[in-house]
């Protein structure tokens, strides 16, 4: 059976959802950018506010409808996951195209009915903590570099016989190829229909590897390859847990949890907080080099601001990766990085007051 008979059950409970949603409520677009209103629509989601999600998506509906479903997409791998496999074979069926969403009553529609599903979704980080520990583990630093000059033939011979998750998920992804902009891991092109077929060889389900090829297909990221990865050895747990929220502060319109390093104001901010004298500032000061302070910043408020998740569905690997992402990946001793980890939660109202003089400046401007 191919990909697109596997992908046509998710389409048909997607129309069944659209229809059993009954009268959808009018688009209540926000006076964001298309940059904050994706931050706003993905952090939403992760925290399980849909009132805000719709708002995001609804901006994102009226200026950047392209970005709009590439997010959606995005979301679905790196923050549902295996935690809800069917949510995100929903989400890659309304990726089908703009006819077949009109099919199903109209964009709009269809894009209330998904941001509802994704937000009342339980949640799995570990396709995109994987991701992170592979483009940042000092202790892949040799595996990168030498699985990078491989191969196709040899790639395939490692991913069969190793017995590491991460040594695997590089052969894959440097099968795939890693010449695309933002990878951190060595340029090599790849061969994609090579790489599925060493996934279909590695024996994820059918229907799983069916939603992550077309994921990868309407995406081009990295996640949808390593979720099937992940889904052989899944072992996650029923219940759910919310992780640890800060004290939410308005920023304007939006929360200021949506003011990450990926926006314009949220970069600026940062920026800021470094020239003070907070904890967190220091700290970077002391530890980081300089030109790479910035972006330790931003490192560090994701962990304990951007990427937190409600209904989060953890497991013996889910939870070993995603210590590796808070306490191994920041380039600093785990020990220091728990320390930074700390520093940020304290800083953060002095963040939220940076905030709102970038925001309300810009709007005074």
């Amino acid at each position: 059976m191919d990909t697109t008979k596997r992908i046509d059950p998710f389409r048909n409970a997607l129309l069944a959802e659209v229809i059993d949603g009954g009268d959808v409520a009018p688009p209540q677009p926000l006076d964001i950018s298309p940059w904050l209103a994706m931050s706003l629509l993905q952090k939403s989601v992760r925290r399980g506010r849909c009132d805000l999600a719709l708002k995001a998506a609804a901006t994102l509906h009226r200026d950047a409808p392209d970005r709009l479903w590439r997010r959606l997409g995005g979301i679905s791998f790196e923050d549902i996951g295996l935690a809800d496999l069917q949510a995100v074979g929903l989400t890659t069926a309304a990726l089908t195209g703009k006819r077949f969403r009109r099919d199903l009553g109209g964009d709009w529609n269809v894009a209330s009915v998904v941001v509802q599903r994704l937000t009342r979704s339980r949640k799995s980080r570990a396709s995109d903590d994987l991701f992170m520990a592979l483009e940042t583990l000092p202790g892949l630093a040799v595996d990168r570099r030498t699985l990078s000059a491989e191969t196709n033939p040899r790639l395939r011979l490692t991913a069969l016989t190793t017995p590491s998750l991460h040594i695997r998920a590089l052969s894959v992804l440097f099968l795939l190829g890693t010449d695309r902009p933002g990878w951190k891991l060595p340029a090599r092109r790849g061969e994609v229909a090579l790489a599925f077929d060493l996934l279909d060889e590695l024996g994820p389900a059918p229907t799983t590897l069916a939603i992550c090829r077309e994921g990868y297909r309407k995406t081009q990221e990295a996640l949808p390859p390593l979720l099937a990865l992940l889904a052989l050895e899944n072992g996650l747990r029923d219940e759910t847990t919310d992780d640890r929220m800060p004290e939410e502060a308005m920023i304007g319109p939006v929360p200021g949890w949506a003011l990450d390093m990926f926006t314009r104001e949220g970069k600026f901010a940062l920026t800021r907080l470094l020239e003070t004298n907070a904890g967190i500032a220091e700290f970077a000061r002391s530890m980081v080099p300089k030109q790479k302070q910035g972006g330790f910043l931003g490192q560090v408020l994701f962990r304990v601001e951007g990427g937190v998740l409600a209904r989060r569905v953890g497991g013996d690997l889910s939870d070993r990766l995603r210590s590796q992402l808070m306490f191994e990946t920041l380039g600093i001793d785990p020990l220091a990085a728990a320390q930074a980890l700390d520093l940020m939660r304290q800083d953060l109202p002095l963040l939220n007051c940076i905030r709102r003089t970038v925001v309300g400046g810009q709007h005074n401007g």
